[in-house]
């Protein structure tokens, strides 16, 4: 990996001095005020990156198959970890279904819930009920 980094480098470096001499020669333009330099390294990255893409092709090969292990494993303990985490929320999320309010358990809490909901269907339908035929 260090060994391609190098390469690259040295390509940028590369272009970077032909476009350094082809700018104070006269035969790139100047950039504008004190954009000159910035002018030359960003023309220096848009000739230099076709040629490492080419000309590294086998070290950056040679690299991926170097990265490639190491990411697989770091992506295994990844998943295995959200496996692990999941499975723990579900375990708690399963234990707070089963206890009711007030740490009741089973039948008795979803019993107080069914008829909770019996009394707040008969307030709801006793309060739509008009108390006299006349709108005011």
């Amino acid at each position: 990996m260090l060994r391609y980094t190098l390469m690259r480098l040295g390509i940028f470096v590369g272009c970077f001095v032909v476009v350094w001499a082809l700018v104070y020669s006269g035969v790139a333009p100047r950039g504008l005020g004190a954009s000159n330099g910035m002018w030359m390294v960003v023309l220096a990255l848009l000739v230099s990156a076709p040629i490492s893409f080419v000309a590294l092709r086998k070290e950056r090969d040679r690299a991926s198959a170097q990265i490639a292990p190491r990411l697989d494993r770091s992506i295994g303990r990844v998943k295995s970890n959200l496996a692990a985490n999941r499975s723990q929320e579900d375990e708690a999320d399963d234990v707070a279904r089963t206890q009711g309010p007030e740490g009741q358990t089973g039948e008795a809490a979803g019993t107080d819930e069914a008829a909770g909901t019996d009394e707040a269907v008969k307030a709801d339908a006793g309060a739509a009920r008009p108390t006299s035929g006349k709108a005011s």
